[in-house]
């Protein structure tokens, strides 16, 4: 199996910046693509941004210009900088690893999720 460890959460004040890593191991043949997903509550659990093995990058648009995703390829490890966060930006945060775990079959994983709070 494959396990996910998130860190880089907490309360800052708006227009302040947070880095959140996420680090995947296990029984990984290769790994596809990493993002962060959010779910604030009473909401939908959202993408916020995603790479892939190849450094493509997507963005939800309400984070594009403020955040940046990054990836380690030899460290299987995905990183989020946040910057000018707002209130809105306020939610847990999960990692997610899409990875091959035997020839032909890959799966998608997830993090237990990192609480990230702006607020003055």
């Amino acid at each position: 199996q494959v396990q996910l460890v998130e860190s880089g959460g907490g309360l800052v004040q708006p227009g302040g910046s947070l880095r959140l890593a996420c680090t995947a191991s296990g029984s990984i043949l290769s790994v596809v693509a990493m993002g962060w997903y959010r779910q604030a509550p009473g909401k939908q659990r959202e993408l916020v941004a995603s790479i892939t093995a190849g450094h493509s990058t997507n963005y939800a648009d309400s984070v594009k210009g403020r955040f940046s995703i990054s990836r380690d390829n030899a460290k299987n490890t995905v990183y989020l900088q946040m910057n000018s966060l707002k209130p809105e930006d306020t939610a847990v945060y999960y990692c997610n690893c899409r990875a091959y775990t035997s020839v032909g079959s890959w799966d998608d994983y997830w993090g237990q999720g990192t609480q990230v709070t702006v607020s003055s």
